[in-house]
């Protein structure tokens, strides 16, 4: 890498990460703004709250790679240009090429930090950032490296993932008696609330029951263990699919794995999986949007300070940005409406912008 390359990287860098700082400020103040009004409610305390907000900035950064890319190449050229840098630049032999190759080796970086983000550190801290609001403001969950613990009279039920339809995999109950000792233990494949947290089994409503599916139980009966299996049991218990809600991830939080993970089960259930594909298909296309964002500010960038409006430039990219961020969701829903594939509506945008930056 010669030394100009150097330079220029490391300038785009710096007011990128500045430019990043300066949005997760902004991000984290609304933040704050709409959880104080929660503050009091059990043990969410002014710390807890602060701990929430600090475990979104991940979630933030990554929604906002994009943005922060093009606003801080677009500061970065422009101050090049307004000091006659990117004319010496030029004038020592750099063609446009080259400073296009020196962009997308400037975009490649952020964008293995933009997949970085969105496939283990947003999503392991959004699941945390549940847990511990919930925990705070309920006082019956505690959160573990197995999924959520739940505490109700004389059980201790162990959840350990809950899909966007709101059904549960991996259920473990413990059941003690009055003396605290172990009674009874089960656990279930997977499980289904009702919506109104009541089932209606021969005509008679029960509230607060869970379906359960391939159940095994063992019951301490003395000195011995009686086993039982079941394909399917109802369970009365008082605990609603609301509580469990820390569980449930937005398949905008959600990773590229845990997505296709949850396609596929989707699929083998005969049911709708479009707005996942879709958003299977804009996570993917996100890491390559952070690239595109980086020709974008070199398409805005006046090449001097004589032709133009500098400031005027720098608005209109950093709303071109702006655009483009929310163009992505735009696309999503009109594709539900009008059959759109589910890859051409999250690839439509970032190769629109791209090849008009390119022919910019």
């Amino acid at each position: 890498m010669t030394l100009i390359a150097r330079y220029l990287i490391k300038q785009l860098s710096i007011t990128t990460l500045y430019a990043m700082f300066a949005l997760l400020a902004l991000y984290s103040f609304f933040d704050i703004v709409a959880e104080v009004g929660s503050v009091g409610e059990g043990g969410y305390t002014g710390i807890k709250m602060m701990q929430y907000v600090l475990l979104q900035i991940p979630d933030h950064a990554y929604q906002m790679m994009p943005l922060a890319v093009l606003i801080g190449g677009l500061i970065a050229l422009s101050q090049l240009a307004s000091n006659s840098e990117m004319t010496v630049i030029k004038t020592s032999g750099m063609s446009t090429k080259n400073i296009i190759a020196i962009l997308l080796g400037f975009g490649l970086i952020f964008a293995a930090a933009t997949a970085l983000l969105g496939e283990s550190v947003a999503p392991a801290a959004n699941r945390y950032a549940q847990n511990l609001k919930t925990t705070a403001k309920n006082g019956k969950i505690s959160t573990g490296a197995e999924g959520l613990w739940i505490k109700e009279q004389n059980n201790i039920i162990n959840v350990r993932e809950m899909l966007p339809d709101q059904s549960l995999r991996g259920i473990k109950v413990f059941r003690h008696d009055q003396n605290f000792k172990l009674a009874e233990s089960w656990q279930a494949e997977s499980a289904v609330i009702a919506a109104d947290g009541s089932w209606k089994l021969a005509n008679v409503r029960r509230s607060g029951g869970w379906k359960l599916t391939n159940v095994r139980r063992s019951i301490l009966d003395g000195d011995r263990v009686r086993t039982e299996k079941h394909d399917s049991e109802y369970w009365q218990a008082g605990i609603r699919g609301s509580l469990l809600d820390v569980l449930l991830v937005n398949p905008n939080q959600m990773s590229l794995t845990a997505l296709t993970a949850y396609i596929k089960h989707l699929e083998d259930n005969k049911q709708q999986a479009d707005n996942y594909k879709i958003e299977w298909w804009r996570k993917l296309m996100y890491p390559v949007a952070t690239v595109v964002m980086a020709l974008v500010a070199l398409a805005f960038t006046p090449q001097s300070t004589r032709h133009g409006n500098m400031g005027l430039k720098l608005f209109s990219g950093i709303c071109l940005g702006l655009a483009f961020h929310f163009a992505g969701r735009l696309f999503g829903f009109t594709s539900q409406l009008y059959g759109v594939p589910a890859f051409a509506a999250a690839m439509l945008p970032t190769a629109a912008f791209a090849a008009w930056a390119v022919w910019v």
